[in-house]
């Protein structure tokens, strides 16, 4: 993708943003979006189908930095070395759930939130399967692995949504010490 689609991209995701906090989903037409980003119809549907696509787009793009692997040196903070240690890479991801805390809170509230909360589960979900339960000898062997991996990402989810709703008053470090402390027993 060239400079240009990325600037589009930007001023789509920006106004669609925008249009979320003041907007429900059902509200929002395409040509609202377009009217705020500044671009043409045809623009729009070249880069997007559909409103729905648009949303799970946007979603798509800050889960794939958010949930990256191998968790790099930001400016706010540096979990580089941490990729082993549950507690790091969940306090990395409240970082960057905190950068964006006001876009995550009117998207886990708004109308279409139901559809990213969906979204935010199956990527946590493969975060739980790779770095909290992969290689851990669990002590609760009763309990159906996708069941706890579903319960453990149902609990982030939860966690993030008070800790939004609570204007993120606690650090990224006392939201993930609340979260292992709730999960470490049940594994």
């Amino acid at each position: 993708m060239d400079r240009r689609q990325r600037k589009t991209r930007e001023a789509i995701f920006d106004a669609f943003s925008e249009l979320l906090m003041h907007s429900s989903y059902s509200q929002i037409t395409v040509q609202r979006i377009i009217d705020g980003a500044d671009v043409g119809r045809t623009t729009f549907y070249s880069h997007f189908p559909t409103k729905d696509d648009l949303l799970r787009e946007m979603c798509t793009e800050m889960f794939e930095h958010v949930f990256s692997e191998a968790p790099e040196a930001e400016l706010t903070h540096d979990f580089s070395r941490a990729s082993d240690d549950p507690k790091a890479i969940v306090t990395h991801i409240l970082y960057h759930l905190r950068e964006h805390g006001r876009t995550m809170l009117v998207l886990l509230t708004c109308e279409s939130g139901e559809l990213f909360q969906r979204y935010f589960h199956q990527y946590f979900n493969e975060l739980v399967t790779l770095h909290i339960l992969g290689g851990c000898l669990r002590k609760n062997a009763l309990v159906p692995e996708e069941f706890l991996i579903d319960h453990i990402s149902g609990s982030f989810v939860n966690i993030v949504r008070w800790w939004l709703k609570n204007d993120m008053k606690q650090s990224p470090e006392e939201v993930a010490e609340y979260f292992t402390s709730v999960i470490l027993p049940i594994i």
